[in-house]
């Protein structure tokens, strides 16, 4: 078995001992064996029940504390991890399993064959997210923008997992076409860019009624859960069901 990145996996199977440092990855993994999570980060907030040692966040995590819980496997995501920490992990004679996600069949994919490698079962919502979300693209009915910070402002650009995810959605991502995946966007531009709703995740700045929608003149706001928007796992059919109502 291979990673997304192409590195062989020659751990146990199943695996017992898993360390994740990418909260959608914790989540999905829980669903499956809670009791096989060694480790996970402070951002790995789901499910709220989970009960395991915590290794700092995903872009600082603690190596010697990882080290400590003896992994069969780390877990990592290629945008969420940094790579010199996968290197560092590596070099402790640890394995790491790295994921490379930009859209939803991607991954959908990805999980299933993490799974697979882990020697774990594929969970029942995992067919259903394949079912509901990797079919034909839906037409256009709406242009959205997504902000991820202010101050300066950043939003969702190209080639990431929320702008197809909200393409399946049918909702157009007004940067998509920008050359960068997060680019720095003019406040005043952002605002005169043609978007029928700007959608202000709660992460990972936190927006909220009181900060955030007050910097928009001409475009409607809409407070959404950064969680249905940019998480991959369970939450992908909560996603589903939220844009439905």
């Amino acid at each position: 078995m291979r990673d997304d990145l192409g590195t062989p996996y020659d751990g146990p199977r199943p695996a017992t001992r898993v360390v994740s440092l990418v909260p959608s990855l914790t989540e999905a993994l829980a669903s499956v064996a809670a009791d096989r999570l060694a480790g996970a980060t402070d951002w790995c907030t789901h499910p709220a029940e989970l009960d395991v040692p915590r290794v700092r966040g995903t872009k600082n995590p603690d190596l010697a504390a990882i080290a400590a819980l003896t992994p069969d496997v780390v877990v990592a995501n290629k945008e969420e991890n940094r790579e010199l920490d996968v290197r560092r992990l590596r070099e402790r004679g640890i394995r790491v399993w790295v994921t490379d996600i930009e859209t939803v069949p991607q991954a959908v994919a990805s999980m299933e064959q993490l799974l697979d490698g882990l020697g774990w079962d594929r969970p029942a919502w995992l067919a259903e997210a394949r079912e509901v979300w990797c079919g034909p693209l839906p037409p256009v009915t709406r242009r959205v923008v997504v902000p991820i910070w202010r101050d300066p402002w950043m939003v969702v650009g190209s080639r990431t997992f929320t702008g197809d995810l909200l393409r399946r959605l049918g909702w157009e991502n007004v940067y998509d076409s920008h050359p960068e995946r997060y680019p720095h966007v003019d406040l005043a531009d952002l605002d005169a860019a043609g978007a029928d709703a700007v959608l202000l995740p709660d992460e990972p700045y936190v927006f909220t009624a009181e900060d955030g929608p007050e910097a928009f003149a001409r475009t409607p706001t809409e407070l959404v859960s950064g969680r249905l928007i940019t998480w991959y796992g369970p939450s992908l059919l909560e996603a589903h069901r939220w844009a439905a109502d």
